[in-house]
């Protein structure tokens, strides 16, 4: 059955539903309306001829009426006629705009300091190479094409493959392709080999000599690295503790990246917290202590550890590997130990169980020196 002619009364009274739906017009083939879950409306032309697929959107409904857009899509749909030329682009329909445009609308699904890694990996990996082009029209070769080129940098690559799915799923439902058109469902991430690390008992003596020579005069990054190491805490954790959480011998964060949860503490780490001065509401206070110390602070102090430690390719993050497989090798469960480390899935602990090699059972004794006895 042909579709109904569009008439201004018809738009007027659609009604929004729980999905995207497009609604064609009967008089001009090619043109229709996109009505958004949100109520939004906006016109568009969609039309496929010689292989070409040509999809552009006109303008809002709430402030043009229906007669300037359909003389729109007319000149527009007698220029690809005449010579396949391509009329120039709404600000809003460039790639870098409707990316602007997510970002804006969708931060609020992103923790602080994702939004700050995604807006990174925006700027460095996807706009260069999508810059300028029409969201509606970037295809999956294209964006097969753009993974690939990113081979040399794999994490790079793998790290910013969602965020450009993220930003095309969404240009779909306001309005800019064509509902399910998403280029990046089904593209395979680089695989890489696994880079957990964790620390031998001859490399954790090194790091406690290290940081015992600097407990004098750096006392904030060193305890903040051994807190680490006893807690199998992420470093944004840690660096963004409040003392407000530390109570009854746990600390109850309300925002790590799974979302609020209870981390048990061990004699020495309850040791660690109590020898820290409470001068800020921070356990880790910046200068004046009116927020926590940034995170490139304790990576600086890092760097300069880890050289003096001969532990150059050992990471922060590695303090919590070394944890999780310490404690899968004294007989915690990984259900548990998924616990300890406030993991959502056992299966994001599973990597941890083969790690039961003499060097890592020797780490056990070697954290024990490390931190102290317990009582």
């Amino acid at each position: 059955m042909s579709a109904r002619p569009l008439t201004q009364a018809r738009i007027d009274a659609l009604k929004p539903r729980s999905t995207v739906r497009n609604l064609r017009d009967g008089t001009l083939k090619g043109f229709g309306v996109r009505i958004l879950p949100s109520g939004r409306k906006r016109y568009f032309v969609h039309i496929q001829r010689d292989g070409r697929r040509l999809w552009k959107m006109l303008g809002d409904a709430e402030s043009m009426r229906l007669e300037e857009a359909r003389r729109r899509a007319r000149a527009l749909l007698a220029a690809t006629r005449l010579d396949g030329a391509q009329t120039a682009l709404p600000d809003e329909m460039c790639f870098e705009a409707v990316a602007e445009e997510v970002f804006r609308n969708y931060a609020r699904h992103w923790k602080p300091r994702t939004l700050q890694v995604n807006r990174h990996y925006l700027r460095s990996q996807i706009l260069p190479w999508f810059r300028g082009r029409s969201v509606a029209d970037i295809t999956r070769a294209d964006v097969q094409q753009w993974f690939a080129s990113r081979h040399a940098t794999p994490a790079a690559a793998d790290r910013s493959a969602p965020i450009l799915s993220v930003i095309l799923r969404q240009a779909e439902i306001y309005g800019y392709r064509p509902e399910g058109s998403n280029p990046c469902a089904g593209i395979r991430r680089y695989r890489r080999k696994d880079r957990e690390r964790f620390l031998s008992e001859q490399e954790l003596r090194r790091l406690a000599q290290a940081l015992g020579r600097h407990e004098a005069l750096e006392p904030l990054p060193v305890a903040f690295v051994r807190l680490l190491l006893l807690t199998g805490c992420r470093k944004s954790e840690v660096a963004t503790l409040a003392w407000s959480s530390y109570r009854e011998g746990h600390l109850f964060l309300p925002d790590s990246k799974v979302g609020p949860r209870t981390v048990w503490l061990s004699s020495p780490a309850r040791a660690v917290l109590e020898e820290l001065p409470r001068t800020s509401p921070w356990v880790f206070p910046s200068t004046p202590p009116d927020k926590p110390l940034g995170l490139h602070v304790f990576d600086r102090f890092w760097h300069r550890i880890r050289a003096e430690a001969d532990l150059r390719d050992v990471r922060l993050h590695d303090t919590r590997h070394t944890y999780a497989s310490i404690a899968i090798l004294h007989g915690e469960t990984v259900v548990t130990t998924g616990r300890l480390l406030g993991h959502h899935s056992p299966g994001t602990t599973l990597k941890y169980a083969h790690l039961s090699d003499a060097s890592v059972r020797q780490a056990v004794d070697a954290l024990g020196a490390l931190l102290g006895s317990e009582g």
